[in-house]
């Protein structure tokens, strides 16, 4: 029984043994429990919103103060003409319209007349719910609020005692839904370019991490150093099979997107592939990262594999719009890089926007490759020496 009692004790000494370790055990159920608990929401708060309002009467006014007011939508543009919507999607600005018939006020009120009925075909007023449906539940939820808001606020003019002055008492406001990029509203637009995001993370941080810490475990990484080579091409040359397997993987994705699951790849490739190629020097460069700060292949693999996929995926709004969390996690989702890189290949792949629209997405995934690079070059030298 002793000697039973003393190998655990020695089990547990190899374990407390390495305190990172331990560290990476405890703290990622923690942080995941945290990030799923305030994160997992299937909500659509805070839908950015652009409105033309060409009638800019009475009705429109409550409408959009009711719009804005709702914890659904922040009104954050009021344009001067439709032509600029296109635009301010692409740009990502907005991810919803709303457009108002330009007599909308007599058509509610006076919609029995033979105006009100040649202008919109029907009995009542017109707006028009332009939604971006390349996340087609955001788009459908988004626009299944706005219509219920609509309707309240008519059924609140049906129902006032005594009827407001000018309302017949059967006029209608007549909601008309458009669907941005997915008309058909296909899952797959949506997960195709967060799944890219998740691939080249598992494949490049992951397998980079556990490479370079294997090296490191067997102790060769020491013979590695010995040889004339510098150290900086000793990673490097780590780095380039899994940047080529990528690339490979990049080019296998796009085409079964674009035969097998029929998404069109509307913006132009070249672009596509340099961004995306972008995004892979990020992964690489957070495999190099995790490597100067474990010593074992375990450690390498739960801090690449569970600590960096779980929140990749909560957080990139690849699952759930990440204007729906809560303030604290949409700022710590602005360092995950995945963020960036699912909405650059949607606003280019499914949008069909150019360089000019993903400047802001490629600056940020330059700055942090440039970032994690350094910082690890750095610590890896230290390290090895």
């Amino acid at each position: 029984m002793k000697q039973f009692q003393a190998f655990i004790k020695k089990e547990f000494y190899h374990i407390f043994r390495d305190v990172r370790t331990i560290m990476l055990i405890i703290g990622i159920p923690v942080i995941q429990i945290l990030i799923i608990g305030f994160a997992v929401s299937t909500d659509v708060k805070h839908v950015k919103t652009a409105v033309y309002d060409p009638s800019n009467d009475i009705s429109t006014q409550q409408i959009i103060q009711r719009l804005d007011a709702s914890e659904y939508f922040d009104v954050v543009a009021m344009l001067r003409s439709p032509a600029d919507i296109d635009r301010l999607f692409k740009e990502g600005t907005i991810t919803f319209a709303v457009v108002f018939s330009a007599h909308f006020n007599d058509d509610l009120y006076h919609n029995e007349g033979a105006a009100g009925k040649a202008r919109n075909g029907a009995v009542g007023a017109a707006v028009q719910l332009i939604a971006d449906a390349s996340d087609p539940n955001q788009g459908a939820v988004a626009t299944s609020y706005a219509a219920g808001i609509i309707a309240d606020y008519q059924q609140e003019l049906m129902l006032s005692s005594p009827p407001l002055r000018g309302w017949a008492g059967g006029g209608v406001i007549i909601p008309q839904v458009q669907m941005l990029y997915n008309p058909e509203m296909q899952s797959s637009y949506n997960f195709v370019p967060g799944l890219m995001g998740l691939v080249f993370i598992l494949i490049c941080a992951m397998m980079t991490s556990i490479a370079i810490v294997r090296e490191k475990e067997t102790g060769t990484m020491t013979v590695l150093l010995a040889s004339p080579m510098k150290p900086i091409y000793i990673v490097i040359a780590k780095m380039v099979p899994y940047f080529i397997i990528s690339w490979i993987i990049l080019l296998i994705i796009l085409l079964m997107s674009v035969y097998v699951l029929h998404v069109p790849i509307v913006g132009n490739l070249l672009w596509l592939n340099v961004f995306s190629l972008v995004y892979i020097i990020v992964s690489l460069a957070l495999g190099l990262l995790i490597s100067t700060l474990v010593n074992t292949q375990v450690a390498a693999m739960l801090a690449s594999g569970m600590g960096l996929m779980m929140p990749f995926m909560i957080l990139s709004g690849m699952l759930f719009p990440v204007e729906s969390m809560p303030p604290v996690l949409q700022w710590v989702s602005c360092i995950i890089p995945a963020r960036w890189y699912i909405v650059g290949v949607r606003k280019i792949m499914i949008e069909g926007g150019g360089v000019q629209h993903i400047q802001t997405e490629m600056a940020i995934l330059v700055g942090m490759a440039v970032v994690i690079i350094g910082v690890s070059l750095s610590k890896f030298k230290t390290r090895l020496e």
